[in-house]
């Protein structure tokens, strides 16, 4: 019998219990779901009964992690909270898939990638467009010159948040729109243009009082890249729920709608000499092709992808891109060399039954 892969999920927000938790169930056999770390001991014993698994209360986290069954942790914590949780488990000798973005500060991403590499652990930040089927299309498209020479990105991604108590709206905890909905954009826009950014221009618009909160309520960036390629980013908790990019080349242009929301269909619009091809994509399981990712990585001993390094560098870049609204003026990013893509990054764009076949 195949060795599983049991994990400990550290948090319980309505997103955990709604689709992480049940998405274990479709993960394969590599992955088994053994304990919940919640702040609240009731409901992680609720769930943790649901789900037949061990509940556990957050100053019970080492305790959790003694576990024997217990060889991860995902942690879909509160962003302030993710450095301080994946050092411990890391140091436990626990495998670790962190929510994105990996933290708040690249300071706190540098601490981690250390101690995963001090206690020889691995490290996956959870960028659920990643499995994403239309985002894959889309990058195939581009990869095969449809479109040309992608010279512009673009994207929207947009939501409500009303409740004052809202993590996101709370500074302390991580809280902004930029975390919240800039990542997975300026994750995009990195593997797109297949280089890293020079330079991030951005304005903020204050969060209003009628959501209480001490965040900004939308974000507009401009990103250059090498070979002046540019990036539009535009977030908000504010505004009507949109999720678009586009990608424009020298020869056509892709819009994706639904882009960032896998759960949920999508629509691909390539235009090309005046032609408008259109395609459509039924919802996926995000979570469930990550987790048998990350299971099948540590039992093949190969890297994980998206790696802690490219969290690391779109947190410097959310970190830039506050800085220049702050400052109002432009931040100049140092050039970092591209990180060549791993060959395990490639299981996570198979189907999950694909990669149980194969294994």
């Amino acid at each position: 019998m195949a060795k599983q892969i049991g994990y400990a999920v550290v948090g319980a927000g309505p997103l955990v219990e709604r689709a992480l938790l049940p998405a274990f169930g479709r993960a394969g056999g590599e992955t088994r779901l053994a304990a919940i770390v919640s702040a609240d001991r009731a409901r992680a014993h609720a769930l943790a009964q649901e789900h037949r698994a061990t509940g556990y209360q957050y100053d019970e986290f080492r305790q959790c992690l003694q576990r024997e069954d217990v060889q991860a942790v995902y942690l879909a914590l509160p962003n302030s909270l993710h450095c301080d949780y994946a050092v411990e488990a890391a140091r436990a000798g626990a495998h670790v898939v962190c929510e994105r973005p990996m933290a708040v500060m690249a300071d706190e991403c540098r601490r981690m990638l250390r101690t995963v590499q001090t206690n020889r652990v691995k490290l996956m930040i959870a960028y659920h467009v990643q499995a994403h089927p239309a985002y894959q299309k889309l990058l195939e498209l581009v990869r095969g010159g449809t479109i040309g020479a992608p010279k512009t990105f673009s994207s929207d991604a947009t939501i409500r948040v009303q409740d004052p108590d809202d993590v996101r709206l709370q500074r302390r905890l991580g809280g902004g729109t930029v975390y919240d909905l800039g990542v997975p954009a300026i994750f995009v826009a990195r593997t797109v243009f297949d280089a890293e950014p020079a330079q991030v221009m951005a304005m903020t618009a204050r969060m209003t009082r009628r959501y209480g909160g001490d965040v900004d309520e939308s974000t507009v960036a401009l990103i250059r890249f090498p070979d002046d390629r540019l990036a539009h980013l535009h977030t908000s908790f504010g505004e009507e729920p949109t999720s678009v990019l586009t990608v424009f080349g020298d020869e056509g242009s892709i819009r994706l709608t639904g882009a960032y929301e896998a759960h949920r269909s999508s629509a691909l619009d390539v235009v090309r000499g005046g032609r408008l091809e259109e395609m459509t994509f039924e919802p996926s399981d995000p979570f469930a092709a990550e987790l048998a990712h990350f299971s099948n990585s540590i039992l093949r001993d190969v890297a994980p992808e998206p790696s802690g390094i490219e969290g690391l560098t779109d947190v410097r870049i959310v970190e830039a891109i506050y800085r220049s609204a702050r400052d109002g003026r432009p931040v100049t990013l140092p050039r970092v060399a591209r990180l060549e893509a791993s060959p395990a990054e490639h299981d996570l764009r198979k189907p999950v039954a694909n990669r149980r076949q194969a294994s």
